[in-house]
């Protein structure tokens, strides 16, 4: 799992160190495969993904080159199916029910059941072995603050994975004031400088 939404609080420095460490064979849970020149993006254009399970590939051609070249994998699920789908995870939750995507292809090989009349997707949790997430700011002990939106996927993300390495663009050494702590401590594994 890599946070971020676009540009918007990814974890640069980690995707770079990936890159650099040329580790691949990767599944990608994340918001969007980004720009090719960006973050998420260059995981993709490194060839690094052999799958992308993502709300949406559109800013990214290379993406969309490679899956129509049979290259990579792209599972498209909607937004907020996704989101409650890893904090199901996250949760412990065995799965939901949701009414997005019913009648649509997002419904084939899904099991389905009515509810008081209306028509559902039973969908399960998701989770991941890693969680690479970006904060504003933490502490040592590994409490982040996330400023406005960057929180978007992160949050979410640090729950509902094994490991978690949070990447904070300052370190504090003093603990943060527990009113800014948007994700807990317990949560991170590793902290990247």
């Amino acid at each position: 799992m890599v946070g971020g939404f676009l540009r918007c609080g990814s974890p640069v420095k980690v995707i770079d160190e990936i890159i650099k460490e040329k580790i691949g064979d990767l599944t990608l849970i994340a918001n969007d495969t980004s720009l090719p020149d960006f973050d998420r993006g260059k995981l993709i254009t490194n060839k690094l993904v052999k799958k992308a399970i993502v709300t949406h590939i559109g800013t990214n051609p290379e993406t969309v080159r490679q899956m129509n070249a049979g290259e990579i994998e792209v599972e498209l699920t909607p937004m907020g199916t996704l989101v409650e789908k890893i904090r199901a995870a996250g949760a412990g939750i065995g799965g939901f029910l949701t009414p997005t995507g019913v009648g649509t292809i997002v419904e084939n090989g899904k099991q389905t059941m009515e509810v008081d009349g209306k028509k559902y997707i039973f969908e399960k949790p998701l989770s991941a072995e890693v969680a690479i997430i970006y904060a504003t700011k933490a502490d040592k002990l590994g409490n982040a603050f996330l400023e406005g939106t960057t929180r978007n996927f992160n949050t979410v993300m640090a729950t509902a994975a094994k490991t978690v390495i949070l990447e904070p663009e300052e370190i504090v050494d003093e603990p943060l004031d527990p009113t800014q702590i948007i994700i807990p401590g317990i949560f991170v594994d590793y902290i990247a400088c």
